[in-house]
């Protein structure tokens, strides 16, 4: 079979997605490959496609034990055979999964990168051939990514170790410049053909809320998703449990995920999320790296993270099948103080020097920054996370709480004479804190030292809350009208001088959010719930999550279209011939019923 009758009969699609094919193209080549692909730009196609076509099976190293799981029983269902090596499986089974290996019974084996160079894996790479070898979450080999794993640094001996070397792709979903070229050095990659799709994911909303009681506002935002799946991120443990009793107290279905739970209970939790018994989950970022949940229609962060990359690989695990999903951010001015904690006490790591650590955690610093200007920022949030990757947006992209709001603007032109007619009379000799200080008329040591709290300015922004004095200090800092320093000290540009003696104003841009029209035009919404109650008892005879059988995207498109027999079914996206053989009947006689 070809790519096409491959991607046709196993997986149920008519053709490729974007960037899909270059990958596929690059590697039947022979060519090395580096895919930059969003989380859920369906980056396993690119790898599962090519090794149906390969002789010999494919290794693909993967860090999450749960996504071998889920993605072995997926593709078992799609009639590929495939199975996973990594700690969740004894001795016993790990020897029955490499016997079978070297009669040739799998096509694809997942591998966990710590059993890379164990003796027993690397007698099965020896007995057989292996044609090609797929990295997953490539980002990981990088120290100055945001999830490094020392154990893929083994990747590129165990590469080196075979006598007729496979060819070799690395995947991942976010990639700075220097993560790309580590990714290329540190994997042995040779020539490698470069392809990125892209990091734009049309299908999510994004919203930054700035508040103060983030727990009404969670509370608000569930609501609202009633009945959907979604995560809540917090980057606390403390705030996980916090949470997770508040929503079960208000009779949500609820489950919970962090690393000072067992081991037992994590794997119970993650599995009721999974098959939709528990269909939300408050869950520290610990969660979910390796999670394959296709209806996840909402993510929301309770705190900030500490950097866009981490920020965009949680939120973008909304949304995975392509369905319209919405990504919030709840904001307070604590959760920057947080984060600073958090890089200020991180553990070192051996492997760097001294030098290497103060660059790494000067690194840290400057894209926890990058973080705080997406969540005070006044424009475009999508376009805000890809100029951060690289790219140049153009237009507004019309799906974010900036865009869809009514825009309208106010005038600051007061707020920025009274922040600057006290930055010029101390001289701009002070720090934002200090300026602060001096606007809100705080009497602390140091200005009544310096004799601050007799300036004309000292208490003149009393009436505002100190974030909002430090968020028009941002929005002028943006405007360039002034400037801070490396050592944080606040001075005055020509352009806000002006606003001080030569009258020009100063007007801020606002935006409040739309209602989003949710109405689905065609969809028989009564068949859909029928379907999906079909779907999840099928899932419950066989043992598996109600995703791996159809996906939500997959059962609209029946309830839109309703197939009135296996060869129209066959024309639904994500239908394939082993699941139409294995479940249509089911659907087709329901849908025929109407």
């Amino acid at each position: 079979m070809d790519k096409y009758q491959i991607l046709k009969e196993y997986f149920g699609y008519d053709d490729f997605r974007q960037g899909q094919l270059k990958a596929i193209d690059s590697i039947l080549s022979g060519t090395d490959t580096v895919a930059i692909m969003p989380t859920g730009g369906g980056k396993s196609i690119c790898f599962q496609v090519p090794a149906m076509m390969f002789k010999g099976i494919t290794v693909v190293i993967s860090p999450l034990i749960s996504l071998m799981n889920d993605q072995v029983r997926a593709l078992s269902q799609c009639g590929i055979p495939a199975a996973f090596l990594n700690t969740s499986l004894d001795e016993t089974v790990i020897a029955r999964v490499i016997a079978d290996a070297k009669e040739g019974k799998y096509k694809i084996i997942y591998v966990a990168p710590e059993r890379l160079l164990t003796p027993s894996f690397r007698r099965l790479c020896k007995s057989t051939e292996v044609s090609f070898v797929a990295i997953d979450e490539a980002h990981c080999v990088s120290q100055w990514g945001q999830d490094f794993r020392p154990s893929y640094l083994d990747i590129k001996e165990f590469i080196g170790s075979f006598k007729r070397r496979p060819v070799v792709a690395a995947f991942t979903a976010t990639a700075t410049k220097i993560v790309k070229q580590d990714i290329c050095n540190l994997l042995g990659l040779r020539n490698p053909e470069e392809i990125a799709t892209g990091f734009d994911r049309e299908n999510l909303y994004f919203e930054v809320v700035k508040v103060k009681d983030k727990l009404t506002a969670l509370k608000r935002y569930i609501d609202l998703y009633s009945g959907s799946s979604g995560i809540v991120y917090c980057s606390t443990r403390k705030n996980v449990d916090e949470i997770y009793y508040e929503l079960k107290n208000d009779n949500i279905p609820v489950t919970r995920y962090h690393a000072g739970l067992s081991k037992n209970e994590r794997k119970l939790n993650q599995d009721s999320f999974i098959e939709d018994e528990k269909p939300v989950i408050v869950a520290t970022n610990a969660f979910g790296m390796g999670i394959d949940k296709s209806n996840v229609s909402f993510v929301i962060h309770y705190n900030m993270p500490g950097d866009i990359e981490s920020y965009y690989q949680e939120a973008g695990r909304a949304g995975r099948d392509g369905s319209d999903a919405s990504c919030v951010l709840l904001f307070s001015p604590s959760d920057i103080i947080l984060q600073k904690w958090f890089i200020n006490n991180a553990e070192d790591n051996y492997l760097l020097s001294e030098s290497q650590q103060k660059e790494l955690k000067k690194l840290r610093m400057e894209k926890l920054q990058q973080m705080v200007d997406y969540c005070k920022g006044e424009l475009c949030l999508r376009n805000h996370i890809l100029r951060y990757f690289g790219e140049n947006p153009t237009q507004r992209c019309g799906n974010c709480s900036f865009c869809t709001g009514n825009t309208s603007s106010v005038d600051v032109t007061i707020q920025a004479q009274k922040i600057f007619s006290c930055i010029r009379r101390v001289k701009e000799k002070e720090t934002q804190q200090v300026v602060v200080d001096i606007l809100k008329g705080n009497e602390t040591d140091y200005i009544s030292a310096q004799a601050y709290n007799e300036l004309s300015v000292f208490g003149i922004m009393n009436d505002s809350a100190q974030s909002q004095i430090e968020l028009y200090i941002d929005y002028f800092i943006k405007r360039m009208l002034l400037t801070k320093d490396d050592k944080g000290i606040l001075k005055l540009e020509n352009s806000g001088k002006e606003v001080l003696f030569k009258g020009r104003r100063i007007r801020k841009l606002t935006a409040s959010k739309k209602n989003k029209d949710d109405q689905i035009v065609s969809l028989d919404l009564r068949l859909l719930t029928q379907l999906k109650i079909i779907r999840k008892d099928l899932a419950n005879k066989s043992g598996m999550p109600a995703f791996v059988i159809f996906t939500d995207k997959t059962l609209e498109a029946m309830a839109r279209h309703k197939p009135k027999d296996e060869k129209e079914l066959l024309l639904i996206p994500g239908v394939g011939q082993k699941k139409a053989e294995k479940y249509g009947k089911y659907f087709l006689d329901h849908i025929n019923k109407d």
